[in-house]
């Protein structure tokens, strides 16, 4: 379970500049996928970088399965629990082979080498990048990137995963096809996901929804409620689908 308690963050201490985040308070349990919707500038991927600790609190706390992010010896520990996928994938690629980018992780976390070679066998078989073992990275797809991009943390075992607009970049069957990916991870391997959009379609499969706005967590609702009530998207300056236009 994340615990978030009353956090607070601006990115420059010494200025009396805005606060990004506003007394956000919320629980995460294990096993469920939350989305985290809001247009640009709401706080959405500064509370998930302060998630898993790449950023720290100004004030309040933040417990990771009772780890608090504040404590720098814990911090190795959460990022374990806590996985992260970015917007790009090529930020997050950086090994020569698909087959390497899948080990590196496995690497640095000291796992014997029969073991890191069974878990990337396993990734290259449930992320269906078998084909591309050999492969530069470089040479894939937008979303073969982010597929491979999330094997590559899965393999290291979370027991969260947050997603900062994966699919920003990628084009209609990537967009779908990741979302399918996420969706079976939490599904039918337990594992949690944090997914960050500004995208209302995407939201769909997830099990509840927070709508941030200016650095607070203006409401929540559910998926079919959030997608199909024109006044509260545009309330927050999120685009309303075509569909439900």
């Amino acid at each position: 379970m994340i615990v978030v308690e009353d956090v607070h963050f601006r990115y420059d201490e010494a200025d009396d500049t805005p606060f990004a985040l506003q007394g956000i308070s919320l629980t995460i349990p294990d096993g469920q996928f939350l989305a985290i919707i809001g247009p640009n500038g709401s706080g959405k991927s500064t509370l998930g970088h302060c998630l898993n600790g790449l950023l720290q609190p100004s004030d309040g706390r933040i417990a990771v399965d009772g780890l608090d992010t504040h404590d720098s010896e814990l911090t190795w520990e959460i990022h374990q629990r806590v996985g992260m996928i970015f917007q790009n994938p090529d930020n997050q690629l950086v090994s020569t082979t698909v087959e390497r980018e899948l080990a590196f992780g496995l690497e640095n976390l000291g796992m014997p080498s029969v073991e890191i070679q069974d878990r990337v066998d396993q990734a290259l078989e449930r992320f269906q990048l078998g084909d591309y073992r050999t492969h530069a990275p470089h040479r894939l797809s937008g979303g073969q990137k982010q597929r491979l991009a999330i094997a590559a943390v899965v393999s290291m075992q979370p027991r969260y995963l947050i997603c900062d607009e994966p699919t920003a970049l990628l084009d209609p069957q990537g967009r779908t096809d990741t979302l399918s990916l996420l969706v079976e991870l939490q599904r039918n391997h337990s594992i949690a996901i944090i997914y960050i959009t500004q995208f209302p379609e995407e939201v769909l499969d997830a099990d509840r929804v927070i709508i941030m706005h200016r650095g607070k967590i203006a409401e929540e609702a559910p998926p079919e409620a959030l997608i199909s009530d024109i006044d509260i998207l545009q309330k927050y300056d999120l685009d309303i689908p075509p569909t439900v236009r």
